[in-house]
């Protein structure tokens, strides 16, 4: 679940079709017919509403979550409480995600990534939005309140508050370290998933907090390089807008060491075996294997489609589902 981090984080990664005039198009087409909400079916209603919980983000963050919960029970958890944990994990992502539409719809508006938001075609009102995200946020932490335990509730609001509250409201639109700090809450999910068992956090929990946090960066500046120019258009100081090629590469460099470097530290912990460690090991290896390349083709000046950034982003999400894959298998084979 990255949680409210949902950000983690993690990030759409599909252009829209139609970009920003399709959108500017489908807003008038809207506001021009009867009652300034246009035909809206039933069926694409729904759509939209599940389309504001950023639901192929959800998955990634739900991918650190659970594997952290058969870690901390040393095997196969309560079925239950895993089922429990993944419902406000979503509510509570899905409830951050909206909040992130409704604040940043005007963005949204003018970037090809983002045109097709349910906010910007007006499928959904940000009345609505606002009500929906509201409702998600209230619901998750009772939910996690009533079915997991109070501290889990707490990790999962504080989560949600600080992507939507620090990351989207105050760092986003000013810093180029918005995705560095803003992070933080996309790594929660490891805290959340780890109380959820044992009521308490502990030194693997933090680990693979620290894990995602320099994960999150060398993971969403590759995108950011391929949407240099969205973000540059609406003035969101993403690093890659600010900075060169090669210093945004430097920096992926640097980050992925420091990642894998502390993707090793569980075992001479103590809380995983050699699978884990050989998994983390490979995929390690290769995640610098494609950082390294990608800085070598920044230093060559190598600009556009052939500077492949996209690779190590698509390679950055298979690397993090093999390490909690890994993460939940260990304690079986210990």
């Amino acid at each position: 679940m990255l949680l409210p981090g949902v950000c983690v984080t993690a990030v759409e990664s599909r252009p829209a079709g139609g970009g920003t005039a399709h959108a500017i198009e489908a807003v008038g087409e809207l506001s021009q017919s009867p009652g300034g909400q246009g035909h809206r079916p039933f069926g694409a209603r729904v759509k939209a509403f599940v389309a504001l919980t950023k639901p192929r983000v959800i998955e990634l963050l739900l991918m650190t979550t659970i594997p952290v919960m058969f870690l901390a029970a040393g095997g196969v958890p309560d079925l239950w409480l895993v089922l429990a944990t993944c419902i406000g994990g979503y509510l509570s992502a899905g409830g951050a995600a909206a909040f992130n539409m409704y604040i940043d719809r005007d963005i949204d508006a003018l970037m090809d990534r983002t045109s097709q938001r349910p906010l910007v075609t007006g499928m959904v009102s940000p009345r609505e939005c606002l009500v929906f995200a509201s409702v998600l946020t209230v619901g998750s932490t009772a939910w996690f309140w009533a079915f997991v335990n109070p501290l889990s509730s707490m990790l999962s609001l504080g989560a949600l508050l600080f992507y939507v509250i620090v990351y989207t409201m105050i760092l986003k639109r000013r810093t180029s370290q918005n995705i560095v700090w803003g992070g933080i809450a996309g790594c929660m999910p490891v805290f959340i998933g780890w109380s959820a068992v044992t009521n308490s956090v502990s030194w693997a929990a933090l680990v693979l907090f620290l894990v995602i946090f320099f994960w999150t960066p060398p993971h969403y500046w590759p995108l950011s390089m391929k949407a240099k120019d969205d973000y540059e258009r609406v003035g969101v100081p993403m690093l890659p807008v600010i900075a060169g090629n090669k210093v945004v590469a430097r920096q992926i460099v640097l980050y992925s060491w420091v990642m894998v470097g502390v993707s090793l530290l569980l075992q001479p912990l103590g809380y995983t075996g050699w699978f884990y460690t050989a998994v983390a090991a490979a995929c390690g290896a290769f995640w610098l294997k494609e950082a390294h390349a990608l800085q070598a083709r920044a230093k060559a000046g190598i600009t556009g489609a052939k500077l492949k950034e996209m690779r190590l982003f698509h390679w950055s999400i298979t690397y993090v589902s093999l390490l909690f894959v890994a993460v939940a298998v260990d304690p079986f084979l210990r």
